[in-house]
């Protein structure tokens, strides 16, 4: 891991995502103009030229060439052997020291792929893991790991992500000593399946706050500073999370209309709304463009995941987090507290 100036660039994969390259170059100019962000744009150097023209920004962001494009449905391998693709440029760029920080709207697994491979592992971690911190009824955050990187870890492989989300959650939240639950269908201690029930062993001998399993319905309350789980419940938890909150909103709003309609009275329908709005504001804690994307951790760089769906806003955001991640030398502090291993 090696220190990066402040004024080294956010590198950005400008052909990621379902929208990209329009989208992506819109927002990587938003982090620019909006926040001061300095970002580089990798991928096909005609086609992002022409979006920057567009938005009148050429001369205004640099551009580094790729001649290929990994595919959305792309899960891992194939990513790491494309060796000219905009993810693998952005991210050898970072690992270069040309970069300070890597941001993709990709495919989850390519992109875990080819950093791990690109960048390499911290000194050892076993496999990366994505955390993303979301809000809670108790009125601060959660971090939810691994929320899509390793789909099929190992119980070592999840006590280690129990030791990079609560150091996370001291670093970059600040809490001072977090509380770490893994997730579970139960709050008993050994219930789960033998995955969770390893794990639960593991995590009780390692040197944290062990609160114990915690259920799904958990996952808001701010019962657990930080939870644990496997790649594929965590996507899945927070995917639910963010479908369940635009349900509800749809929901209240035809709900509203509704009661507005039978009413009568314009009054009527506006005092109805406020329900809706309120929980509108609320939704916006839990919307990719607030919290920008997931941070990759256990790696030698900084890399932030963004949402496949992710428009310019959301770009913008993940740029900006990615910055402060590089600026508070976060990569390189979680290093410094992985001393610990689980033994296998």
């Amino acid at each position: 891991m090696r220190d990066v100036p402040t004024t080294t660039p956010v590198v950005v994969d400008a052909m990621g995502g379902d929208h990209g390259p329009a989208e992506i170059v819109r927002g990587a100019v938003q982090a620019r103009r909006e926040h001061g962000v300095p970002v580089v744009l990798a991928g096909r150097a005609g086609v992002v030229r022409a979006e920057l023209a567009r938005l009148g920004a050429v001369g205004e962001i640099d551009v580094a060439h790729a001649d290929d494009v990994v595919p959305m449905t792309e899960r891992g391998a194939g990513a790491v052997r494309m060796a000219h693709s905009s993810m693998a440029v952005g991210l050898g760029l970072v690992r270069d020291g040309a970069g300070a920080a890597f941001v993709s709207a990709g495919s989850t697994g390519a992109v875990a792929a080819c950093a791990t491979d690109r960048l390499g592992p911290a000194p050892a971690v076993l496999r990366p893991a994505l955390a993303v911190a979301l809000p809670t009824t108790a009125g601060g955050a959660t971090v939810l790991i691994d929320a899509g990187a390793t789909v099929d870890p190992t119980p070592e492989m999840l006590a280690q992500f129990a030791l990079l989300g609560a150091s996370y959650a001291q670093l970059v939240l600040g809490v001072a000593d977090p509380r770490v639950g893994l997730l579970s269908i139960g709050a008993e201690p050994g219930k789960g399946n033998r995955l969770t029930r390893r794990a639960e062993t593991l995590l009780r001998d390692l040197p944290l706050r062990f609160h114990g399993p915690v259920e799904g319905g958990d996952v808001l309350t701010g019962v657990a500073d930080v939870i644990v789980t496997d790649g594929f419940t965590g996507n899945v938890v927070l995917k639910n999370v963010e479908g369940t909150v635009r349900a509800t909103l749809a929901l209240l709003a035809e709900e509203a209309g509704a009661v507005g309609g039978a009413v009568g009275g314009v009054g009527a329908g506006t005092q109805d709304a406020a329900g809706p709005e309120a929980l509108r504001r609320v939704a916006g804690r839990y919307d990719p463009e607030t919290h920008g994307g997931a941070a990759l951790l256990g790696l030698t760089g900084t890399v932030v995941v963004a949402h496949g769906s992710s428009r310019a806003r959301t770009i913008a955001r993940a740029c900006v987090v990615a910055h402060d991640l590089a600026r508070g030398e976060v990569v390189a502090r979680l290093g410094d507290r992985l001393a610990v291993r689980p033994a296998s």
